[in-house]
């Protein structure tokens, strides 16, 4: 078996505030899936053509060491992050032991970073193996060479998940052009609901300038952005008055991830909401050899429910991870995503920011 992960917190390394990353959770999985994390949902994703024994081979190295190194994207808060993650961390390890010719003693690590940005160089610079991310970093990861997807994850019952656009029950703003001259919240630059979606509908709905966002300071922009660092966060800075409207993934209005529903409710009005985004992937770096892509891929494809059920290895409780199984995935997959970037000009110039 592997030995017991740990999860060590990268330099720069900020506080983590609520729920980000476009990955679409909370703390439950809550969808009603269980009993089939082995993709078997009519994709053709199966979970056993991805890897051999490696018995014979040499041993598989991991960013040049003996260690799995997993990004993991601000997405939930901090000091849940080892009890959600520990059962899925121990099955890669003990998986890659079981099945391939991997260093003794092998460790995975879970490696919190400070932001989308972080979590993606990383990978480009092969200090982090795989990581979890929301679409749009994962999709500015591939087009400038620091990511490769191998899996979307599934989360309250869909593969697909809402972008919105929230403002105080009492606003007097009715429509996006509205939000001219206004102070919008966003949650993260490289957010695939928290900022580039709600950006491109305010470019193209509501006919806003929005300067160079979500690359630049919004300087020039036709209303004042603020970044809050994390859906919840900028749901947070609209409950207290901060802001005059705020975008964020609709996990955020529909589950209890920070506000439950009804408190959301007495708090926020949706201005505008955007569907059908695709749920959160898992990617790898491309430095890893194909061969322990596919391994690491397969630890996903062939593992058991639970290890989506946190510590306390019990499904429904406070400690399961957001998404409750995974299916492989592409570039193509993400495509839409993509697209939306290319249209606001986004580049690789947004992991300066």
């Amino acid at each position: 078996m592997a030995r017991r992960r740990k999860f060590l917190k990268v330099a720069g390394a900020a506080s983590i505030v609520g729920l980000a990353g476009c990955s679409g959770g909370g703390n439950t999985s809550g969808d009603g899936s269980g009993g089939d994390n082995m993709s078997g949902d009519g994709d053709g994703s199966g979970g056993d053509s991805m890897s051999g024994d490696g018995d014979g081979d040499a041993a598989m190295t991991f960013g040049g060491d003996g260690t799995v190194n997993f990004g993991i994207s601000p997405s939930v808060p901090q000091e849940d992050l080892e009890v959600q993650y520990a059962p899925l961390l121990d099955h890669v390890g003990s998986y890659l032991q079981q099945n391939h010719n991997v260093p003794e003693g092998l460790n995975v690590e879970g490696n919190i970073g400070s932001n989308y940005s972080a979590v993606i160089q990383s990978l480009g610079q092969g200090t982090t193996d795989l990581a979890e991310t929301g679409p749009f970093a994962a999709a500015l990861g591939v087009k400038t060479g620091n990511a490769e997807i191998i899996l979307q994850r599934y989360g309250y019952g869909g593969w697909t998940y809402k972008s919105i656009i929230a403002t105080p029950n009492d606003s007097d703003i009715t429509e996006l052009s509205d939000l001219s001259g206004k102070t919008v919240a966003f949650s993260d630059r490289l957010s695939t609901s928290g900022a580039l979606y709600p950006l491109y509908s305010m470019s193209n709905q509501g006919g806003l300038d929005v300067g160079n966002l979500p690359e630049g300071n919004g300087s020039q922009a036709e209303f004042d952005a603020r970044f809050a660092g994390g859906h919840v966060g900028s749901y947070t800075l609209l409950e207290q008055g901060q802001v005059d409207a705020a975008a964020m993934g609709g996990f955020v209005r529909d589950t209890s991830t920070g506000p439950t529903p009804e408190e959301w409710q007495q708090v926020a009005t949706t201005l505008h909401e955007d569907e059908g985004l695709p749920r959160a992937p898992i990617v790898v770096s491309p430095e890893l050899s194909d061969d322990v892509k596919s391994a690491l891929q397969a630890s996903f494809l062939e593992a058991p429910d639970s290890i989506y059920y946190g510590a306390d290895g019990e499904g429904g409780t406070g400690d399961d991870l957001w998404f409750s199984r995974v299916r492989e995935a592409a570039q193509e997959d993400y495509q839409s995503v993509i697209d939306v970037a290319d249209e606001l000009g986004v580049g690789a110039d947004i992991f300066g920011q």
